[in-house]
C-alpha cells in the first residue's frame, strides 16, 4: 500500500467501505477515471476486508459456540416439533374426512391432540420464561450501574426488584439460568453493601485514636444522605448491630476518658461544626459532668435521625447512667453531715440533668431517676459502708501501740467490809478522808499511788485458809460477798456481764475460766459508811478509741438531724437510720477483730481488754448522753446502746475464756495429753516445759491484764496444771518409794510457779521493801487463785510421808480438807504394803471421815 498511487489507494479503500458498510465514496475519489492498474490494488483490500470479517465471524462463533449450538439444537427441536405437528394435523384432517373410523383411531387421535396441547403450552412457558430471564438479567445490570454511580438506594431497589422478578420466572430454583442469576443478585447485594459501607462511613466517622466523633447529614460528593442510609440499614437488617457499634466506638473515644474519675486530670467535651471531640481540661465536679454529657447527647440528637436517637435510650445511655451513678454521684456523697450542702447541690444537679434528657425525649432514665429520689437512702447507705469500713481497715492497720487506762468505781462501804477489801487486796487505792487507818493499826491504809499504776497485794502474811474467810464474827458479811464472786456457770455466754470480769474475790475452790468479776460489796447496815474508790489500771490496744471515735461522731449526727435546723434537709428523716449504725460498727468489730488479734502471745487479753473498755466508755457515753440539754428529747430517746454494751459484755467474756481454754489446752498436752504423765519417757522435760509456758504467760499478761484479772488468769492456769498432775497421781496403781520421791520433785518443781504470786510480785514492789515492812520472808497467795494448790501441797506431803505421819496429817492436819477418806485410803493402799499397820490406818481414817468437822 506504501508504493500505491494514492488514486489507486483511494479507490481500494471506496470498494471496501462499500462492501462492508455499504457506504458511498466521496465525489472526489468517484469521480476518478477507472484504471486497470487500479484493480490489482482494489482486489487485494477487498481480499484483506474479507480475510479480517472472517476472523472475527471466527472469533464470534467460537465465543458464542455453546449458546448458538443449544440455540440451534433448541430451534431445530421447535422445528421438528412444528414438522411433526404439521404431520399429525394433516392425518387428524385425513381421518376425519374418512366416513368411518375405528374406536382405536379415535384413542389415538385424542392422546395426540393432547400431546400437542401440552407441547404448545410448554413452549409457551418456555418464551414466557426466557422473557422473565431477560428481565430480571437487564434489572440486575441497571443495579451495576447504579453501584458503580453510589446511588445505593436506587440499587436496593432494584435489587429487591429483580429478586420480585425472579420469583414471576416461576422456574424451580434449581434451573441454571436461575441459579446463576440468583448468585449474580446476592453477588450485587454484597457489592453494594460495601459501597454502603464506604458511604456511611464517610457520613458517620468515629476517630478512636483522635477521640472524635463526625456526624454529617450528607456530603456533596456522596448521593446518599444520612436519612437514605437508615433506609438501607433497615434493607440489610444492621440497625441494631450497626448502633450497637456506634455507641461502642462513641463510648470509647468520647465518654469513657470523660468520665474516668481515677485519672489526675480529665478532659473537657467540645461539640462544633459536626464534630464532637475530646479537648481541653475539666474539673472533677459532677456539674462539669453533667455539662459535658449534655452537649453530647444534644449533638446526637441534633445530628442523627430520630430512628437512630431512639436506640440510645437502651445502648448508650443505660451504661452511662450506671457509671454517673454508681462512679460520680456514688462518690459525691458525704460519709456524715460534713459537705451536706454540696450534697444538696448534687442532688439538684442530677434533677436538672433527669429533665434535659428527658426534653431531648430520651427515655429510660430509671436508674438516675432512682439515684435523685433515694439519695438520702444513699447517703445512709454510704454512711454506713463507711462506717463497717473504717473498723475495718483500722483492724487490719494491727493493734498498734498499748495504752494503759485506769478503771474507776466508788461504793459505799461499811468499815469492816473496807478492812477485807483492803486485806484481800481487792480495791487498788482507797480515798482515806480522814478516816485513818482501816483496821485501827493493824493493817495500814493503802495509799493511793501517783500514777494509779500499783495495785495492793491480797493477803499479807494471812495463810491460804484466812484468804477464804474473814473470821467467824464477820461470816454474815462474806456470804454474800463470796455468792458474787466469779462468773455464774449457770449463766449462758449471751448473758454473762464483762463489766463484772475484775475477779476481786478469791476463787481458790473453783476450777474458772471465765472473767473474774469486779469487787462486790455486800449489804450492811453500819453506822459508818464511807466511800471507797475501786482503780485498777490495765492494757488497751489503739482499736478502741477509733471505735469509740466513729460510734460518737455518727450519734453527733443523728442528733443533729433531729434539730430544726436540719429540717429542711432531704436527709433529715434518716436520723433514725444513722443511731443504728454503732450497732453495725460493733457487729464488724465482733466479727473481724479475732482474726487480728489472735495471732499475738497475748492478743485474745488484749480484744477481752478492748471489748470491756469499749462496753464501760459507750456505758458512761450513754449515760451522759440522757442527761444532755443541748440535744432534743428525740435524740435522746434515739440512742440505744443496752443491747450493743451487753454483746460486747459477752463478747469479752468468750474472748477471756477462749484463752484461758486454748491455753490450759496446751498445758495439758505439753503434760501427756490423755495419757498419765508419769509414764511419760521424760517427765521432767514436760512438767518443765509446762511450767515454762505458764511463765511465759504469765509475764506477756502482766502488762496488759489488770492485776485482778492477771490474778485469776495465771491461777487458772497455775491450777490446770496442778489438777492434771494430781489426777495423773491418784490415777496410779501402785507407787513405788523411788517413784513417789520422783513425783515429789516434779510437784517440788512446779510448786515454784509460787513466785508468781509473791506478794511483792502483786503489789509491784520489791520483795526487799516487803520485807522490812513484815519482819519476815513472804507468804505466796498462790492458793487463792489456784483451786488444788493446796491439793498438790498436800499431795507432795503424803509421798513423803510415812503411815504414822499420813494418818496425823489426817486426824489433827488439815488433809481432810483438801482430800476425802476414799481418796486418802487410795494413796495408802498403792504407797504403802497391805500390813496390819495399813490396815490399821486405813480403818481408822474410814472411822473419821471428817476429822476437822467434827
Amino acid at each position: 500500500m506504501a508504493s500505491m498511487d494514492p488514486p489507486a489507494a483511494q479507490m481500494a479503500q471506496a470498494l471496501a467501505d462499500f462492501s462492508l458498510h455499504g457506504s458511498f465514496p466521496e465525489d472526489s475519489v468517484s469521480s476518478l477515471p477507472l484504471d486497470a492498474e487500479y484493480l490489482p490494488a482494489a482486489i487485494k483490500a477487498l481480499a484483506d476486508a474479507k480475510a479480517k470479517l472472517q476472523a472475527e465471524i471466527h472469533a464470534i462463533n467460537e465465543q458464542t459456540a455453546d449458546d448458538v449450538s443449544t440455540w440451534q439444537a433448541n430451534a431445530q427441536s421447535v422445528q421438528d416439533d412444528i414438522l411433526r405437528s404439521k404431520a399429525l394435523a394433516a392425518e387428524i384432517i385425513k381421518a376425519s374426512e374418512a366416513p368411518a373410523v375405528s374406536g382405536r383411531t379415535v384413542d389415538e387421535i385424542e392422546a395426540k391432540a393432547d400431546f400437542l396441547i401440552r407441547e404448545l403450552n410448554y413452549n409457551t412457558q418456555v418464551k414466557e420464561a426466557l422473557k422473565g430471564i431477560k428481565t430480571v438479567n437487564r434489572t440486575l445490570d441497571e443495579v451495576e450501574q447504579a453501584r458503580d454511580e453510589r446511588r445505593i438506594l436506587d440499587a436496593l431497589h432494584l435489587l429487591e426488584k429483580s429478586w420480585k422478578e425472579l420469583d414471576t420466572v416461576g422456574v424451580n430454583r434449581t434451573c441454571r439460568a436461575v441459579k446463576l442469576l440468583d448468585i449474580r443478585a446476592f453477588e450485587l447485594k454484597s457489592d453494594v453493601h460495601e459501597v454502603f459501607d464506604h458511604v456511611w462511613n464517610t457520613l458517620i466517622h468515629v476517630d478512636l485514636e483522635n477521640q472524635s466523633v463526625s456526624i454529617s447529614s450528607a456530603r456533596e460528593d456522596e448521593p446518599m444522605s444520612l436519612e437514605d442510609g437508615v433506609i438501607g440499614l433497615r434493607a440489610y437488617k444492621e440497625v441494631d448491630q450497626r448502633m450497637d457499634q456506634l455507641w461502642s466506638n462513641i463510648n470509647s473515644a468520647i465518654l469513657l476518658p470523660r468520665m474516668d474519675i481515677t485519672k489526675d486530670t480529665l478532659p473537657g467535651i467540645h461539640a462544633q461544626n459536626g464534630i464532637l471531640e475530646v479537648r481541653g481540661s475539666a474539673d472533677k465536679s459532677v456539674h462539669s459532668l453533667f455539662a459535658d454529657l449534655e452537649q453530647v447527647f444534644t449533638f446526637l440528637v441534633q445530628r442523627l435521625p430520630a430512628d437512630l436517637v431512639e436506640t440510645i435510650s437502651t445502648t448508650l445511655l443505660p451504661e452511662t447512667i450506671h457509671s454517673i451513678t454508681t462512679v460520680w454521684l456514688d462518690s459525691a456523697v458525704p460519709a456524715s453531715l460534713q459537705d451536706m450542702d454540696r450534697f444538696q447541690e448534687v442532688i439538684g444537679a442530677a434533677k436538672d440533668f433527669c429533665a434535659r434528657l428527658t426534653a431531648l425525649g430520651f427515655s429510660n432514665l430509671g436508674g438516675l431517676q432512682e439515684w435523685t429520689e433515694n439519695a438520702p437512702r444513699v447517703w445512709l447507705s454510704k454512711c454506713r459502708e463507711a462506717a463497717l469500713d473504717s473498723v475495718r481497715i483500722k483492724l487490719s492497720q494491727g493493734l498498734g501501740a498499748p495504752k494503759r487506762v485506769e478503771k474507776v468505781e466508788k461504793q459505799m462501804v461499811s468499815k469492816s467490809e473496807g478492812q477485807q477489801l483492803v486485806a484481800n487486796s481487792a480495791i487498788a487505792s482507797a480515798d482515806d478522808h480522814g478516816w485513818g487507818a482501816w483496821d485501827d493499826g493493824e493493817q495500814g491504809a493503802p495509799d493511793e499511788p501517783a500514777n494509779g499504776d500499783t495495785d495492793k497485794p491480797p493477803g499479807g502474811d494471812d495463810d491460804g485458809a484466812d484468804a477464804w474467810g474473814w473470821g467467824a464474827e464477820e461470816a454474815a458479811a462474806d456470804e454474800p460477798m463470796e455468792e458474787t464472786q466469779g462468773p455464774q456457770e449457770s449463766k449462758p455466754d449471751d448473758e454473762e456481764d464483762p463489766s463484772e470480769a475484775w475477779g476481786w474475790g478469791d476463787e481458790a475452790n473453783e476450777d474458772d475460766t471465765e472473767p473474774p468479776e469486779k469487787p462486790q460489796v455486800a449489804a450492811r447496815s453500819e453506822p459508818q459508811t464511807k466511800e471507797l474508790v475501786l482503780k485498777e489500771t490495765y492494757s488497751i490496744s489503739s482499736m478502741p478509741q477509733p471505735v469509740l471515735d466513729l460510734i460518737f461522731a455518727i450519734v453527733e449526727d443523728g442528733a443533729a438531724l433531729t434539730q430544726d435546723s436540719y429540717a429542711g434537709s432531704p436527709v433529715a428523716a434518716q436520723a433514725a437510720g444513722l443511731f443504728s449504725l454503732p450497732t453495725l460498727a460493733l457487729a464488724m468489730f465482733r466479727a473481724v477483730s479475732p482474726y487480728y488479734y489472735a495471732p499475738g502471745i497475748g492478743g485474745n487479753m488484749y480484744l477481752y481488754n478492748d471489748s470491756s473498755y469499749l462496753a464501760e466508755q459507750l456505758a458512761e457515753f450513754a449515760a451522759a448522753w440522757k442527761t444532755r440539754d443541748d440535744i432534743s428529747t428525740r435524740a435522746q430517746n434515739m440512742l440505744r446502746l443496752d443491747n450493743d454494751i451487753k454483746s460486747l459484755q459477752s463478747f469479752a467474756n468468750r474472748a477471756y475464756t477462749n484463752e484461758l481454754s486454748i491455753q490450759k489446752t496446751v498445758l495439758r498436752d505439753l503434760l501427756g495429753g490423755e495419757h498419765n504423765l508419769i509414764h511419760q519417757p521424760d517427765t521432767a522435760s514436760s512438767v518443765s516445759a509446762a511450767t515454762a509456758h505458764v511463765r511465759l504467760l504469765a509475764t506477756a499478761w502482766e502488762a496488759i491484764l489488770a492485776r485482778s484479772v492477771w490474778q485469776q488468769a495465771v491461777g487458772s492456769l497455775v491450777d490446770a496444771v496442778a489438777a492434771k498432775m494430781i489426777g495423773d497421781v491418784m490415777d496410779l496403781h501402785s507407787i513405788g518409794q523411788d517413784e513417789a520421791y520422783n513425783i515429789a520433785k516434779l510437784i517440788a518443781s512446779v510448786e515454784e510457779l509460787d513466785e508468781l504470786f509473791l506478794p511483792s510480785r502483786l503489789q509491784g514492789r520489791p520483795e526487799e521493801e516487803d520485807e522490812e515492812e513484815e519482819g519476815g520472808g513472804e507468804v505466796p497467795v498462790t492458793a487463792q487463785f489456784a483451786g488444788s494448790w493446796l491439793r498438790l501441797k498436800y499431795l507432795s506431803e503424803v509421798l513423803q510421808s510415812n503411815l504414822r505421819d499420813v494418818r496425823f496429817l489426817w486426824v489433827e492436819g488439815e488433809l481432810s480438807l483438801y482430800f476425802t477418806a476414799e481418796e486418802v485410803v487410795d494413796l495408802v493402799k498403792v504407797s504403802f504394803e497391805d500390813n496390819v499397820r495399813t490396815r490399821e490406818v486405813i480403818r481408822e481414817i474410814k472411822g473419821n471421815c471428817r476429822p476437822l468437822g467434827d
